[in-house]
C-alpha cells in the first residue's frame, strides 16, 4: 500500500486542450502523462467524496474495503453459475427452450447503456449511492425471476437482474480503480474477481441440488435475501469514510433540493432520450433474429418486418439527435477519440460477441450430447471462470512488472483464444471425447481474463481521475453490446440450422417440435438410442456454424488490438491520491 498527497496537480494552460495526435503521442509513449479535453472543469460531488474518503481513511479500512469486495464477487459469482444453469430449465418450463439466448439479448443491451447513466450517478452523487440504487434493481430481479409464470416475465426479470448485477460489478471495478495506482490496477482488479477460482465448484453442486429439490423458483428467491446482506456493508463503509472526510473539511458538497430544475438537469446529464433511443432500436434490431421461427410466416412476418424497420429508424434517429440536438452526449466522444481506447473497446465487442455465439447452448449440448449431469455440465462451462480469473492475476502481476499490456492481447491471449476456439470446430461432434472438449475449455479460459484486463489498462491510462467512471463505462458498453448482438447471432443461427438438422437425423415420426422446444424432452431420450444419437448430430450440425461465426470475430478482435499504443505504464500516477493500493 502507498500513500500519496490530496492535493490534485493543477494543469498550467487554461482553458480546453486539443487531444495529442497520434503522431504526438507515438514521440511521447512512454511518458504517459494522463490527458483530457477539458481539464479546467470541477470534480463533481462524487469523484469529490471517493477521493476525500481516500485522503481520511486508514491502511485497514482500505483492506477491508477490499476483503469485502472479494465476499460481494464471491457470493455473486456463485449466484451468477446457479442463475446461468436454471435458465434452460426456466425456458423448458414454459416450452420455450430455444428462447434460451432470446432471454439475455435485451437484458444485455439495457445492462450495458445503463453503465453510463450509471457513471454519471456515481460522479454526481456518490459511489455509495449508485450502488445502493443497483442493489435495489438486483433484488427487484430476483423476486420477479421467483414468481414468474411465463418467458416473457423472466426475461423482464433479467431485465432487472442483469442491470443491477453488473451494476454493483461495475461500481466494484470503478472502486478499484479510484483506490489503486495505474501500475498496480490490472493486479487489483484480477484480485477482485478472483473468487470465481473457487466458487465454479459450488455453483454446479447448488444448482443440481435446488433442480431436484426445492425447485428453481427457491433457487432464485434465496439470493434476494442473501445479496442485500452481503452489499449493504460496503455501501456503509463508503458512507462512513465520506462523512469523515466532511467533517475533517476535506470535501466540500452542497445539499441540493429535489425541484422541477434539478430533475430536469439531471435528464439532461444522463441523456435519457439518447439512451430510450438506442436501447429501443438495437433491441428491436437484435430481438426478431431470436423469434422469426415462431411466426407464422417467418421472415415475411409484418411483426418482424415493422421491428426491423422501426429499429433501424431509432438507431439512425440516435446518431442524428447526438450528433446536432443532444444538450450531453450519451457516449463522450472525446473520451473514445483516442485509438488505444476505441480499438480497446472494438477488441472487446468482438470478444464478448464471440463468447456469445458459441456459449449460448453449451452447458445444454454438455448434458444432451455428452450426457453429463447438471453438476458436471456446470463445472466444465465454467472451466472459463477460474482459468480466466487465475489466468489475470498471473498476467495482471506480468504487466504490473513490464508495464506494457499491449503484449497480453496480441501475443499471448487472443491468439490462444482463436487456438481453442477453431479446436472447437473439430472436437464438438457426438463421438469425441469429453477430454477433448475440456482441453479446448481450458485454452479459451487462460486467454480470457487477461484480455479483459489488458482492455481496461488499455482505455484508462490516457486518463485522469475524473473520467475513470464513464470510461469503464463505455468499456462495459462496448462488451454488453458485443454480447447481445452475439446472443442474437447465436439465436437466429440456432433457429435457423436446428430444427432442419433435427429432421435430417431423426428417425421418422419423431416429434421434432417438442423436442426443439424443451431440454427435458431432449433429455428423456435413452442415451444410445436413434432418436438421441439424431439429436446429439442436430446439436453438432449447430454448433459447427456458430463457431466458425466466432473464429471470424476473433480474427477481427486480433486486428483491433494492434492498433494500440504500446504504452509504458509510468511511475508517478496523478489518476489517484490518498491511500490506495
Amino acid at each position: 500500500m502507498t500513500s500519496h498527497g490530496i492535493d490534485v496537480e493543477k494543469d498550467g494552460d487554461a482553458g480546453i486542450r486539443e487531444l495529442p495526435s497520434d503522431s504526438e503521442r507515438e514521440k511521447t509513449v512512454d511518458r504517459q502523462a494522463p490527458y483530457d479535453a477539458d481539464p479546467s472543469e470541477e470534480q463533481q460531488a462524487g469523484v469529490q467524496g471517493i477521493e476525500g474518503a481516500a485522503a481520511v481513511w486508514t491502511k485497514w479500512h482500505l483492506i477491508a474495503a477490499y476483503g469485502l469486495i472479494w465476499l460481494i464477487y464471491f457470493v455473486t459469482s456463485t449466484q451468477e453459475v446457479v442463475v446461468r444453469a436454471f435458465t434452460p430449465f426456466v425456458t423448458s418450463s414454459f416450452s420455450m427452450h430455444s428462447l434460451t439466448a432470446a432471454t439475455g439479448i435485451m437484458s444485455s443491451i439495457i445492462a450495458g447503456l445503463s453503465k453510463l447513466p450509471l457513471a454519471k450517478i456515481l460522479d454526481v452523487w456518490g459511489r455509495p449511492q449508485g450502488m445502493a440504487l443497483m442493489l435495489v434493481f438486483w433484488v427487484i430481479g430476483f423476486i420477479m425471476m421467483a414468481v414468474c409464470d411465463n418467458v416473457e416475465t423472466y426475461a423482464a426479470a433479467q431485465v432487472f437482474s442483469l442491470v443491477g448485477a453488473q451494476g454493483v460489478s461495475y461500481c466494484l471495478t470503478v472502486f478499484v480503480a479510484d483506490t489503486s495506482a495505474l501500475r498496480n490496477r490490472g493486479l487489483m482488479l484480477a484480485f477482485a474477481t478472483s473468487p470465481y477460482i473457487v466458487t465454479t465448484w459450488l455453483g454446479g453442486p447448488i444448482s443440481e441440488a435446488f433442480i431436484q429439490g426445492a425447485g428453481w423458483r427457491w433457487g432464485f428467491g434465496i439470493w434476494a435475501i442473501i445479496t442485500p446482506v452481503v452489499v449493504m456493508p460496503l455501501i456503509l463503509l463508503f458512507l462512513w469514510n465520506q462523512r469523515k472526510a466532511k467533517r475533517m473539511g476535506v470535501i466540500h458538497t452542497e445539499k441540493g433540493r429535489l425541484t422541477v430544475k434539478s430533475v430536469k438537469k439531471f435528464v439532461i446529464q444522463f441523456d435519457l432520450l439518447g439512451v430510450l433511443l438506442l436501447a429501443g432500436g438495437m433491441a428491436l434490431v437484435l430481438v426478431p433474429l431470436s423469434i422469426w421461427r415462431f411466426q407464422a410466416e417467418q421472415w415475411r412476418s409484418p411483426l418482424i418486418i415493422s421491428m426491423l424497420v422501426v429499429g433501424g429508424v431509432l438507431v439512425v434517429v440516435f446518431a442524428l439527435y447526438e450528433h446536432f440536438l443532444a444538450p450531453v452526449n450519451f457516449i463522450p466522444m472525446h473520451l473514445v477519440a483516442d485509438r488505444t481506447v476505441l480499438c480497446a473497446g472494438i477488441m472487446l465487442t468482438f470478444v464478448f460477441f464471440n463468447s456469445a455465439v458459441w456459449g449460448s447452448y453449451f452447458s445444454s449440448m454438455l448434458m444432451v450430447v455428452w450426457n453429463q449431469t447438471i453438476t458436471k455440465a456446470t463445472y466444465i462451462s465454467n472451466i472459463y471462470r477460474v482459468g480466466s480469473c487465475f489466468s489475470a492475476l498471473v498476467m495482471g502481476y506480468a504487466i504490473r512488472r513490464t508495464r506494457r499490456y499491449k503484449w497480453v492481447a496480441v501475443y499471448f491471449s487472443l491468439p490462444l483464444m482463436i487456438l481453442g476456439v477453431g479446436l472447437m470446430i473439430h472436437f464438438r461432434q457426438p463421438d469425441s471425447n469429453i477430454g477433448y472438449i475440456i482441453m479446448t475449455q481450458v485454452f479459451v479460459a487462460f486467454a480470457g481474463g487477461p484480455i479483459v484486463v489488458a482492455a481496461e489498462i488499455a482505455m484508462m491510462a490516457p486518463l485522469q481521475h475524473r473520467h475513470l467512471a464513464a470510461i469503464l463505462a463505455i468499456l462495459d458498453l462496448f462488451g454488453s453490446v458485443g454480447y447481445a448482438i452475439g446472443s442474437a447471432v447465436s439465436a437466429a443461427i440456432w433457429t435457423g440450422t436446428f430444427p432442419e438438422a433435427l429432421r435430417k437425423h431423426l428417425p421418422p415420426g419423431a416429434r421434432i417440435d417438442f423436442i426443439y422446444s424443451s431440454l427435458y424432452s431432449q433429455l428423456g431420450y435413452p442415451v444410445g438410442s436413434p432418436t438421441r444419437i439424431g439429436i446429439s448430430l442436430a446439436y453438432a450440425e449447430a454448433q459447427r456454424y456458430m463457431l466458425i461465426t466466432s473464429v471470424i470475430a476473433l480474427a477481427a478482435a486480433l486486428a483491433a488490438a494492434w492498433m494500440w499504443r504500446d504504452t509504458k505504464l509510468a511511475d508517478d500516477d496523478r489518476q489517484v491520491q490518498g491511500v490506495v493500493a
